[in-house]
């Protein structure tokens, strides 16, 4: 079918159903950023796949709402003819909450599957619509039933994450929330974020392509914890080791009638951010709502010294991955045929060999030339275009091991390059270092360090359009909250053990897109009469491409930064090299 036949076919359901406008947003009833194709209703209407973005049908217009790491995506995408783009974050292109309570009259009905959204999200909606005497249904489900080819949900195996990468035993993670849930007098906690009830019960799955998740929800209680997921998922093994911790298994589909037969004497903890709108519904209305953000996510984002020593070790044998790319990259280029596609699917294999490799931390993005400018540029058979020795390339790559999930970006020179090339490429390393050797006192939140990323640049008025750094998951999601380092304020402090990219960039549509990205772990620097100050040490090791730099742009101490950087990425993987590798490397950290 045809964009144009589904909207036509949802529409006609609509008007049956007396709904003037239906909003289909990206994602599953766990809110992940990354779902399962059963989920990816949105897409299979209208044909967009990236990661953000909202579709919204009315019954003679359809738009798409999504930031500018997508614009250009969108643009190729989407059949215009029938579905309108919109902008976010530029001039004069309303939210398209404000859209539909322009558009539609007062008395009509909106439609939204309430599972998909976060009960933060929907009060907000509600409120926009009720304000113009719009109506709200939140149980409409006509897009998915008119997909009749739509996946079924995954049926893959649970494993164990390894005890010896894990940081703490389930007992010791579950006993750290039951302590606050005693502080807080919480009767019921509800995890439904699928990379919270990994990390909670020490187990990983294969759900979702890329996150090392599966499909699932627990309810914490004092003295019990009922797990809920399909059972055939479950080996023997883990089912009795699960029953050992007092973990309580059922089925999958059972979670929201289990959840309204809770006593309306319960106190329930949630976060209105990570938790759909369904299940607050679903709860006792007379039964205590305590909001406020997950535990997990807070105990999560604090990598304990375990963690991080094996993040550590683990960035190692990716940066051998890495450093093999790249020799092997330069070797090539220009004496074989090397597109975006064979260059992402050569450095797999270098990472296939690297121990504990699992699989890739998302899909790979190779962007030669114009398509380095798409900020998620998605390669695939139709947009693939052969590497030359010319001009720029961009790889943003990460794996998935069992001793952290790794994430980089690096952006080379394949040959000769514009000369405005070289003023960005300075521009992005000095706003990389800049963050990078950020000293702050304790308390300080991402939204107070993203400036240091972008200052150099805007003195030539230039300036991107996503954040700067995300929180990173231990062998778990390669998004991970609370913590960013972006110009929106989450409120969320950076605390030690908090590891976050660092990654600004410069995009010129059409031309090249630049961006240089590393791993950095928030850590204590200094207490002084005046408090406790924080730094970062940054984890990745990879050697930064030095021909692109404009020597005279970089300050005495960020070429300094730069020399020590190199030094400590080729004292820690030389060892790990041969001989060709290693006088590689060499030559690629020698002192600027």
């Amino acid at each position: 079918m045809y964009t144009s036949d589904k909207l036509l076919l949802i529409r006609s359901k609509m008007e049956i159903q007396g709904i003037q406008a239906c909003i289909i947003p990206y994602g599953d009833q766990h809110l992940s950023e990354y779902p399962a194709e059963h989920w990816k209703t949105r897409d299979w209407i209208c044909g967009f796949t990236g990661s953000a973005g909202t579709l919204v049908i009315t019954a003679h217009e359809a738009g798409l709402w999504t930031d500018s790491r997508y614009f250009l995506q969108a643009e190729s995408q989407l059949d215009t003819s029938c579905v309108q783009l919109y902008k976010e974050g530029m001039p004069d292109v309303p939210e398209y909450a404000e859209w539909l309570a322009h558009v539609l009259e007062p008395g009509d009905k909106v439609g939204i599957n309430g599972v998909l959204f976060s009960v933060s999200q929907v009060r907000k909606l509600v409120k926009t619509l009720r304000d113009h005497r719009i109506q709200s249904d939140l149980k409409f489900t006509l897009a998915e039933e008119c997909w009749d080819t739509r996946p079924p949900i995954p049926e893959d195996s649970v494993f164990e994450h390894d005890d010896n990468f894990c940081g703490q035993t389930r007992a010791a993670k579950l006993e750290a929330i039951r302590k606050y849930m005693r502080k807080q007098k919480i009767s019921h906690y509800i995890v439904s974020m699928l990379d919270e009830v990994a990390w909670v019960l020490n187990l990983r799955g294969t759900d979702v392509p890329y996150n090392p998740v599966f499909h699932s929800f627990l309810i914490i209680e004092h003295d019990q914890v009922r797990f809920f997921i399909d059972p055939h998922k479950l080996t023997a093994g883990i089912a009795r080791k699960l029953d050992t911790d007092n973990i309580k298994v059922s089925l999958y589909d059972d979670f929201y009638q289990h959840v309204q037969d809770i006593s309306s004497e319960a106190r329930f903890l949630i976060d209105p951010d990570r938790t759909n709108y369904t299940i607050f519904a679903t709860m006792s209305q007379a039964a205590q709502k305590v909001e406020e953000r997950s535990i997990v996510s807070v105990l999560k984002a604090r990598k304990t010294k375990k963690e991080i020593g094996n993040f550590r070790a683990t960035l190692i044998n990716d940066g051998v991955a890495m450093v093999q790319f790249l020799k092997w990259l330069e070797d090539h280029v220009g004496s074989g045929t090397i597109t975006e596609l064979s260059a992402a699917k050569q450095l797999k294999s270098f990472r296939a060999k690297q121990p504990g490799f699992s699989g890739e931390s998302f899909s790979t993005i190779s962007g030669y030339k114009g398509h380095g400018a798409i900020v998620h540029y998605s390669v695939n058979k139709d947009s693939d275009i052969e590497l030359q020795p010319e001009g720029l390339f961009l790889i943003d790559s990460g794996g998935q091991y069992p001793g952290g999930t790794t994430d980089i970006t690096r952006t080379v020179a394949l040959g000769d390059f514009p000369e405005q090339a070289a003023v960005d490429y300075t521009l992005v390393l000095k706003g990389h270092i800049a963050l990078a050797t950020a000293i702050f006192p304790a308390g300080t939140r991402g939204v107070h360090l993203d400036p240091l990323a972008r200052k150099a640049m805007w003195k030539f008025g230039i300036n991107y359009g996503h954040g700067t750094g995300h929180g990173i998951g231990y062998f778990l999601n390669v998004h991970e909250g609370p913590q960013s380092i972006r110009p929106q304020d989450n409120g969320v402090e950076l605390e030690p053990g908090m590891i976050t990219s660092n990654e600004p960039g410069i995009y010129r549509t059409g031309e090249y897109g630049i961006r240089i990205e590393n791993l950095i772990l928030c850590k204590e620097k200094i207490e002084t009469e005046f408090g406790s100050f924080m730094e970062f040490e940054t984890l990745t090791l990879c050697p930064i491409d030095t021909k692109l730099i404009k020597k005279e742009l970089l300050t005495v101490e960020e070429a300094e930064w730069l020399n020590n950087y190199h030094k400590m990425v080729y004292d820690k993987l030389a060892p790990m090299l041969d001989e060709e590798h290693k006088t590689w490397l060499k030559s690629k950290t020698t002192a600027i």
